[in-house]
């Protein structure tokens, strides 16, 4: 397999790689409470997956 004759320069190196872009993940929105989460994943905010209680999820107690 042939090698380079010459080096590649950063800018020509960085042109081919504009296209590796991290992409975002996809969201849900969750039935039970409304908020946002990941799909196929037990709601981070009240602990529902698929319509049930999956996790009991503690409730934060304000400070005063």
């Amino acid at each position: 397999m042939p090698a380079p004759k010459r080096r590649h320069s950063r800018a020509r190196g960085r042109k081919r790689r504009t296209h590796y872009k991290a992409t975002l993940r996809g969201f849900d929105i969750c039935p039970e409470c409304g908020s946002p989460k990941l799909p196929h994943r037990v709601c981070p905010n009240c602990g529902y997956y698929d319509g049930k209680v999956v996790v009991v999820v503690k409730k934060k107690e304000a400070t005063a």
